[in-house]
């Protein structure tokens, strides 16, 4: 029988029914072909020994739309026909609503075995997330030799341990062996939740920094990683994963929709925002449109900071384009990697013939053993002496020099822990450490030691007062020009230009180095002027005698003598329950700390996405993919999950068939 609404508009006979007769008696049915209405409930179950005689609304319709009281008839008493058919369809559309099931699924033991079988899918899932494995296999079914990472991991511990052979797979229920893919998904992203729920509760009411880039993955689908950073409460800066987020552009406008979304879903307000992170691209540092201004839109205080690792990364790159002779250098150095590449043959004479180096200068004593030490492979000797090696050689000097140099502050600046101000010490250094490679003791060190290579591997040594001869430009560009002009030039001046501001200069005031020499009472007072919302007017006038009583009490205790960093005054102040008494300073010092130094943390998120979304799984969903991100990332807090609460999570997602 085809279900219609009755028609409202109908005249004749039916002209006294009442639609809403149809809201009260939800079985009642009418149809358009007879003009009569049925009980849909007995049509479908009526059994005719019940009904001697027929009945009006099973077999001739209903018509008499006059007499309510006939459809209230057919009701009846509870055990009615109409009744029994109505019990027997909702049994039909619900079927473990019924008694029997219920009393069956929601027994002490049922629920025992229930729970056991749960808990060793969660097991392993909790392993394979932990290590970043795949889940499924190409085929799953009973014949197959390998039927995935998870299905064989628990028929492993199934065929090994008799507690988990009772509970599941063949010993399991059909319809409740909680090894479906759905099944998986849901406990995993009750594993991702738990673990977010130790960043957002560790982060509690505190402002906070955010570092995102974005950056394509297996499947080329772009997405955008967002990293969180704050002080937690032992007083450590930490950087920790919140989320990736799929976006369909890079456009400014849509990765802040990105960002808010992601923070509005974990309810962390904009306006919580202390700092920003980025790399220099321009949809993320523009001043007009760019997402640096759109989130200051929202925060004022959410100072940008362009991560100093691209800065340092540019820089390098802007001098070697910058000259002519390290453009060559490494063009020539590339040519020579790919030629190495290209030949298994020869890695393998290079390889013997870095052996033959190593053991010659062990015997000499030129080189240290230990552990980790001599673990690059260096070049063959060269023979011939034209001009072009002698250049080669020369710069492959400097620039291992230079590199050299850069390479410690480019090391520290991917330590999560790193504040801002000691990053700006570094920075500093290594500028002098470059100056005195330039100046003449430095410069005439570092001659000695080309001097000393070439003469051993018998290469002609450059003449530094000889003329200047530039490769593949003509020589009129250089008239005059002497080699220790060309190669003693000023490269590496004035690059970092974005971090001489004056809110940089306040924070360095903060420094607890050499005995908290940089104190400066007036510009830490000046700082917290550009943290309007955090400071009320009672707050800053107060600041400045806290700030005395502050810098007499460090500097009087013997724990506070050897600290170098941001971070380890506030760990000490922490541990030394000087919180509540400098309660405004050291609010202040959390404000500096927030501040990103550089982007590394999210990149590394990048490499850790392209080990579980490999090729082999790059159509994983989004969802699907931020959660196992997380819990591998975040695994310090993923172990600190329970089973409990995450399956007291999984339960609650939607109704299960035994409630626990």
């Amino acid at each position: 029988m085809k279900r219609e609404l009755f028609p409202q508009h109908d005249c004749g006979g039916m002209r006294r029914f009442q639609p809403k007769w149809f809201d009260e008696f939800k079985w009642l049915e009418y149809s358009m072909h007879t003009g009569a209405a049925y009980c849909f409930v007995c049509y479908l179950f009526k059994d005719s020994s019940k009904y001697p005689g027929g009945d009006a609304f099973v077999n001739e319709g209903f018509r008499n739309w006059n007499m309510k009281c006939r459809i209230r008839r057919h009701v009846g008493a509870i055990n009615s026909a109409h009744n029994e058919a109505e019990e027997k369809y909702n049994l039909f559309m619900k079927p473990r609503t019924s008694i029997r099931e219920s009393i069956g699924s929601n027994s002490a033991y049922f629920k025992a075995q229930y729970l056991a079988r749960l808990t060793w899918s969660l097991k392993c899932i909790r392993y394979l997330l932990r290590q970043g494995l795949a889940f499924r296999g190409h085929n799953e079914g009973k014949d197959s030799n390998n039927q995935g990472n998870f299905r064989e991991l628990l028929a492993w511990l199934a065929g090994n341990f008799e507690e988990v052979n009772m509970v599941v797979l063949e010993n399991a229920p059909h319809n409740c062996q909680m090894i479906d893919h759905k099944i998986q998904k849901q406990l995993i992203a009750a594993c991702a939740h738990e673990t977010t729920k130790f960043i957002i509760e560790e982060l509690g009411d505190e402002c906070f920094a955010i570092l995102a880039d974005e950056s394509s993955d297996a499947y080329q689908q772009e997405q955008l990683a967002l990293c969180l950073r704050y002080v937690n409460k032992n007083g450590e800066p930490v950087e920790r994963f919140l989320g990736l987020v799929h976006v369909e552009d890079t456009t400014s406008l849509t990765l802040k929709q990105a960002i808010q979304s992601l923070l509005i879903k974990y309810q962390l307000p904009l306006s919580k925002i202390r700092g920003q992170g980025y790399d220099g691209a321009s949809n993320m540092k523009g001043h007009v449109n760019g997402l640096k201004k759109l989130i200051m839109e929202e925060s004022s205080s959410a100072y940008y900071v362009h991560c100093f690792a691209h800065q340092l990364q540019l820089t390098l790159v802007a001098v070697a384009k910058e000259n002519i002779d390290c453009q060559w250098f490494f063009g020539q150095l590339a040519y020579l990697l790919n030629v190495l590449d290209m030949s298994c043959k020869k890695i393998r004479m290079l390889r013997i013939a870095q052996a033959e180096y190593m053991i010659e200068a062990l015997k000499l004593g030129e080189i240290e053993t230990g552990q980790g030490l001599n673990q690059e492979m260096g070049l063959a000797r060269p023979g011939d002496t034209r001009w072009d090696l002698i250049i080669f050689v020369f710069l492959l000097h400097m620039m291992n020099e230079i590199f050299g140099y850069t390479n410690d502050l480019c090391n520290a600046l991917q330590k999560r822990e790193q504040d801002i101000v000691n990053a700006m010490d570094l920075l500093e250094l290594t500028k002098l450490e470059l100056d005195v490679l330039r100046r003449d003791a430095g410069w005439e060190e570092f001659i000695k030691n080309v001097t000393s290579f070439c003469q051993k591997h018998k290469v002609k040594v450059v003449d530094m007062d000889g003329k200047y001869i530039p490769i593949q430009r003509s020589a009129k560009f250089y008239r005059g020009a002497t080699n220790y002009h060309r190669f003693h030039a000023d490269e590496l001046n004035s690059r970092f230009d974005e971090v001489n501001t004056e809110l940089l200069r306040c924070m360095a005031a903060f420094n607890p180095a050499n005995s908290f020499s940089a104190f400066d009472n007036e510009k830490l007072v000046k700082l917290a002027g550009f943290y309007p919302h955090d400071f009320d007017f009672q707050e800053r006038n107060q600041l400045r005698f806290q700030l005395h009583n502050y810098i007499n009490d460090v500097r009087n205790d013997e724990n506070f003598k050897n600290l170098r960093s941001l971070a380890d005054l506030s760990i000490m102040l922490v541990k030394r329950d000087m919180v509540s008494r400098y309660d405004i300073v050291y609010k202040l010092l959390k404000l500096v700390l927030v501040l990103p130094v550089a982007t590394a943390g999210v990149e590394r998120i990048f490499s850790t996405m392209n080990t579980i979304k490999n090729k082999l799984r790059s159509k994983m969903g989004h969802d699907f993919l931020n959660n196992c991100l997380t819990t591998f990332i975040e695994r310090e807090f993923f172990l600190q999950a329970k089973d409990e609460d995450i399956i007291n999570y999984f339960q609650a997602m939607k109704d299960r068939k035994v409630n626990l």
